[in-house]
């Protein structure tokens, strides 16, 4: 399995950088997980967008899945040439209602309900979805293939659970957009690279990417904090591809 990293920042991008957005690949099936804004760009340096195969959506916030709004016209645009005749399958919570009533346009998007505790077999992938504490509905996403297992926290403050989510995982893309001070200074709905770290110990986790970098933070404090528990934590990079298990 190959996590290609698309986007990395939330809730909003640096200069020439780009929000949510990993693409997951197997087998030749392909999925997106989020899709914030920069992303369908980035993504047309890897594959197709006409070729995607699903995308999951961890939540509704517009860093995750704005990039969705402008992808729609290239897909109508393809099925009017004959290009692709299939709706482009998307999997989203249903919360905020306002945002997932947006999400279907022009029989383009076939869009379904996800929450927590659901299973999923799409192509070569078992996922599992796991409750999260956000400041809107959201999921984790556990994800299996023959070749080894990648778990993504999508955005969550830390709670009790996210080590039995993680546990084993080959890797866990855990985001950490919260630093030290914020724990601190009582912040919520996010968390720090150090809470992050202390989770993949916990879970013994092969390897930490963390993610859902802020832009106004020196992620290199981020990665100091969480080498503190987890020394080989990793820091994703927009354009790079992780192996995930054999």
């Amino acid at each position: 399995m190959d996590l290609t990293v698309l986007g990395c920042h939330g809730p909003y991008p640096p200069a020439g950088g780009a929000c949510s957005g990993y693409l997951i690949r197997e087998e030749g099936m392909s999925l997106l997980l989020d899709c914030g804004n920069g992303v369908l760009s980035r993504l047309q340096q890897y594959l197709d967008f006409r070729d995607l195969d699903a995308v999951l959506l961890s939540h509704l916030h517009p860093d995750h899945y704005s990039d969705l709004m402008i992808m729609r016209y290239g897909l109508v645009m393809a099925r009017n040439s004959g290009w692709r005749n299939d709706p482009l399958k998307i999997y989203a919570p249903p919360e905020p209602e306002a945002e997932y009533e947006r999400l279907p346009y022009k029989e383009v998007y076939s869009v379904e309900p996800i929450g927590p505790d659901q299973v999923l077999q799409i192509g070569p992938f078992a996922i599992e979805t796991g409750a999260v504490v956000h400041a809107v509905p959201g999921v984790c996403l556990r994800i299996r293939s023959a070749s080894g297992t990648l778990v993504y926290s999508g955005d969550t403050e830390y709670f009790h659970g996210l080590e039995m989510f993680a546990a084993g995982a080959d890797l866990f893309l855990c985001e950490a957009n919260f630093q030290e001070m914020d724990i601190v200074n009582n912040l919520a709905n996010h968390t720090s690279a150090s809470q992050a770290a202390r989770v993949a110990t916990a879970a013994e986790v092969k390897r930490l990417l963390l993610t859902h970098h802020h832009p106004d933070r020196d992620r290199e404090v981020s990665r100091a904090e969480a080498e503190k528990y987890y020394p080989a934590v990793e820091m994703a990079t927009e354009g790079e591809t992780y192996v995930i298990g054999t």
